[in-house]
């Protein structure tokens, strides 16, 4: 598929469309009676939510998705866009003050929703916003006469048929608006381009050019609300792949033997807990087979890292193939080509782990204001030390700091409603990313970052800021620092007020689980500890305009920080 000439992501779905058999399966959850949907199926409701939404939005109107992953999400994204509007996802974790900040930020004109557990987080917002025109839910919310079920517009046979190919959309228009966490605690709206989009496609077609087969199947589980899943359902359709919604992750395993898929794309925390499991398995054999599943780690990691085997390891490597690797393969499903690794750092041991017992992990690297994959490893060459060579469409240099800096179609244009952020990182067409690294032989290594944005094993970003203004609001901490970078959960640093040293632990985390019942899970402080020095502008641990020297005070206190995992 030519993508350069697309004009938009709505012609990258209606041309694949054509090409498919309409009674396909194109969609299906894997819930207990979960919905599935055919290519027919998907271009006839994307059409008939199109209708219902034209009547209600102009050109460039937002419409806010609040739902976890499911057919019925694809739709209407496709129809969001269809109708001229502008996708806003939103996770389904959120409280009901981030729903606050966002309904305000982008002032949506509908709000579509999975249920009633997703509408009673917003039902208190939307009473006071005249501008929200129109409430749809996935499912029936009873006794809420002012929410449209959608099921009642897929079964309009009332609807109009659409050019797919003349519909006034360009590369540049906005495709979506996804909110990522700012540094000074409020997200921001990453606006992103269906040229953007479609470039991040391409490169990811020119990737997966030796590994798909005809009908390839994806597993999906990452929240399409990341900009990481939202991008792959745009190359799900660009391969005419069958998409299967994971019911959720604790069920990824069972629903990998379900489903059988090709490729499936997640975060490093579950490439961690993978690691943990097989490693925990392997751990309690015995005799030949624990020899046996050694020397499959052993020889794995040689042609890892492209060392010669002699001829009697390739003769073990051969009988390790059926009698270890392809049994593991088989747990997943049997058809697994690749896992692919973004969204955060993916822990080395693990990576080389995975690759060894025959589970290929591509890493790759990018930002929500990249559409969002910068650079990827191709299945040929992998190098686990690293992120693989930039995309094609998208150029990559390091500045005179180290700064990593991306140019290209695939870069956001700008964040909603917010000038003042977006010179901060968009400077002569160059993204500043605020992660640190170099080349090696074509290939980009991470080597730090230079934003305060923390980046769970899940792929979330959290704004440190905004949980440490929270702890300073106890009336006896003076200073705070929020850390946890790739970690499990996060942790505190704690300057307690002279006039307070008196003050017990278990008061202190009195105080934090008040805290902490006004975030998200992810964000909550689940350990601590009290330093007795302050952080000062003599000291070199904050600057002159008294922010934190994050990366300072972390190398000071590296060792009390990390005994807290």
């Amino acid at each position: 598929m030519n993508i350069n000439k697309k004009n938009n992501l709505l012609e990258l779905f209606y041309d694949q469309y054509k090409k498919e058999n309409p009674e396909q399966l194109f969609l299906k959850s894997l819930k207990p009676n979960g919905k599935k949907m055919t290519w027919n199926d998907s271009y006839l409701n994307v059409l008939k939510l199109a209708d219902d939404l034209s009547l209600l939005i102009e050109k460039n109107d937002r419409c806010l998705l609040i739902s976890e992953n499911r057919p019925e999400w694809m739709i209407s994204d496709l129809a969001i866009m269809l109708a001229k509007g502008i996708t806003v996802p939103a996770y389904t974790t959120y409280l009901e003050r981030d729903y606050e900040y966002l309904i305000n930020d982008c002032n949506p004109s509908v709000i579509i929703v999975s249920d009633a557990s997703q509408y009673n987080k917003i039902k208190n917002i939307i009473q006071k916003k005249s501008f929200i025109k129109k409430i749809i839910s996935f499912e029936e919310i009873k006794n809420e006469n002012n929410v449209t079920n959608i099921e009642n517009i897929f079964q309009n046979d009332k609807f109009k048929e659409r050019d797919f190919l003349d519909l006034e959309i360009s590369r540049k228009d906005i495709a979506c608006i996804i909110y990522t966490s700012g540094t000074q605690g409020n997200p921001k709206g990453v606006m992103l381009s269906h040229g953007g989009i479609l470039n991040n496609c391409e490169g990811a077609l020119l990737l997966l050019e030796e590994l798909v087969s005809k009908k390839p199947k994806f597993l999906t589980w990452l929240p399409l609300s990341h900009s990481y899943e939202h991008t792959v359902q745009f190359v799900q359709i660009a391969i005419g792949a069958e998409v299967n919604y994971a019911e959720n992750i604790d069920k990824l395993i069972k629903n990998m033997g379900e489903c059988c898929p090709d490729i499936m794309t997640a975060v490093p925390r579950f490439y961690q807990n993978l690691y943990q499991k097989i490693n925990a398995s392997f751990n309690k054999t015995r005799g030949i087979k624990r020899y046996l599943i050694k020397t499959t780690l052993r020889l794995g990691k040689k042609i890892l890292f492209k060392e010669n085997l002699k001829t009697f390891e390739k003769i073990q490597n051969l009988i390790c193939e059926k009698l270890v690797r392809k049994k593991i393969k088989a747990q997943f499903g049997g058809r697994l080509k690749t896992f692919i690794s973004g969204g955060g750092a993916l822990d080395e041991d693990v990576g080389i782990f995975l690759n060894a017992i025959g589970l290929p992990t591509l890493q790759g690297y990018g930002l929500t204001e990249t559409s969002p994959v910068v650079s990827c490893n191709p299945i040929n060459d992998i190098r686990i030390d690293t992120v693989g060579p930039a995309f094609s469409g998208n150029q990559v240099k390091i500045a005179s700091d180290g700064e990593i800096l991306v140019k290209g179609e695939n870069v956001m244009l700008g964040y909603w409603n917010n000038a003042e952020e977006t010179k901060k990182v968009l400077k002569d067409g160059w993204l500043y990313t605020g992660d640190i690294g170099h080349f090696e032989k074509n290939y980009l290594k991470i080597t730090d970052r230079k934003k305060d944005i923390l980046i769970t094993p899940g792929g979330d970003n959290i704004s440190p800021v905004k949980i440490e203004n929270d702890l300073l609001k106890i009336d006896f901490i003076e200073q705070a620092l929020v850390y946890g970078d790739n970690k499990p959960y996060l942790v505190a640093l704690l300057l307690v007020k002279k006039e307070s040293e008196d003050i017990t632990d278990e008061k202190i985390f009195e105080q934090i689980k008040i805290i902490n019942k006004n975030l998200s899970k992810i964000e909550q402080i689940k350990k601590f500890f009290i330093i007795k020095d302050q952080f000062t502008i003599e000291n070199g641990l904050i600057t002159p305009t008294l922010k934190l020297k994050r990366y300072k005070i972390i190398q000071k206190y590296k060792n009390q920080l990390e005994n807290l995992y």
